[in-house]
């Protein structure tokens, strides 16, 4: 898709004299020339591996009664240090998606041999710290093989562990382990940096944000509310700041860090609704939502698309909703339509015209 649009601009560039034919064909050799970003291959070896590692943790679950306890053992063992072993050489021959593959499966395969120990054994040990462990050997793995595939698994496997301690607690706060999705989520970040798994970063961010929701359900205090939109939105401006080494780190992740912490804003504010339905207080945070939402467009709205969206979307719920509590106890429903529609033409107004000044303001920067 990038490719073809990127061909119809260069055409039209060299139409118009901006640019020499014999420049554009470079521009687009060297384009063709990079490896891809998107493999159809790669996702078909990953969907593979997924498979045969579900198949084997179904194999194990089903008891292989008939064979011996060591024999089976054995035959694990030998799988994860087989796939493993494979994956190096691979590695050594460039064969990158093919190793990937084969790692995927040794991770899986490492949790079906736990599940095979305690099924031969009828060990009741905890099935958080099963979880734990599992984590843990990912994490190593894709350390040492600098993988991406596996950097993926533990990013599935941090959320894994999360919904075994909620199966366990559900809403209650037991030991250290409501901190461990956060630790988790810093591990997985960390493998996103040193492998380069680059999407896996948005499985952390995810399940930061889960947990959060989850804290929120715990506590059920509007001090949290009040938390997460002030410190979400504290944290969205110094990703706009050059604060070093915070816009060092900021720019070299993309544009996560701010949708995720304006998305925590915006989170509490809907929360702060939910608690102040009525009333002034009801007022002063339908206004602060729209500051934030126009400090969101202002700071990041021409750069990041996935904030400006989340901004314009704020800005018009939020339009919507005041008035609807407060001309739509005036007016009638048709009124309110009206009322509601033009409000809807004033925000698209609003935003088209803020589109047109972004796309000024990258052709300046162009010039």
């Amino acid at each position: 898709m990038y490719r073809g649009r990127l061909e119809r601009d260069l055409s039209l560039w060299v139409e118009k004299g901006l640019l020499e034919a014999k420049a554009a064909e470079a521009l687009l050799a060297e384009y063709d020339a990079r490896p891809a970003s998107f493999s159809l291959g790669r996702v078909l070896m990953g969907l593979a591996a997924v498979l045969l590692g579900a198949a084997l943790l179904l194999l194990v679950a089903s008891n292989w009664e008939y064979i011996p306890r060591l024999v089976r053992v054995g035959l694990m063992l030998a799988l994860i240090w087989a796939v493993h072993i494979g994956a190096a050489l691979l590695l050594l021959r460039g064969a990158l998606a093919t190793a990937g593959g084969l790692l995927v499966i040794g991770a899986l395969s490492f949790g079906g041999a736990i599940s095979l120990v305690g099924q031969m054994y009828h060990l009741s040990g905890d099935e958080q710290a099963v979880m734990y462990l599992w984590f843990a050997v990912a994490t190593v793995s894709a350390i040492l093989f600098r993988s991406a595939a596996v950097t993926v698994v533990a990013g599935f496997l941090s959320w894994a562990s999360f919904a075994v301690y909620l199966e366990n607690f559900d809403t209650r706060w037991f030991g250290f382990g409501p901190y461990v999705p956060l630790v988790m989520a810093a591990v997985v970040i960390g493998l996103v940096r040193f492998t380069g798994a680059d999407r896996a970063r948005h499985l952390a961010y995810l399940l930061v944000v889960g947990w959060l929701a989850w804290l929120y359900v715990v506590v059920d205090e509007i001090s949290v509310a009040i938390a997460f939109a002030a410190l979400g939105m504290l944290a969205f401006l110094l990703t706009a700041l050059p604060v070093r080494p915070i816009s060092a780190l900021v720019g070299t992740a993309g544009a996560a860090p701010a949708f995720y912490s304006f998305l925590v804003a915006i989170m509490g504010l809907l929360l702060l609704h939910t608690e102040l339905d009525e009333g002034a207080p009801m007022v002063v945070i339908g206004l602060l939502t729209l500051a934030a939402a126009v400090a969101a467009i202002v700071l990041h709205g021409r750069d990041n698309g996935a904030v400006r969206y989340l901004a314009y979307g704020a800005f018009a719920a939020e339009m919507l909703y005041l008035a609807s509590v407060t001309v739509g106890t005036i007016l009638g429903t048709s009124s309110l339509f009206l009322f509601s529609g033009l409000v809807v033409a004033a925000v698209a107004w609003v935003v088209i015209r803020l589109e047109k000044r972004f796309a000024a303001g990258r052709v300046e920067e162009r010039a």
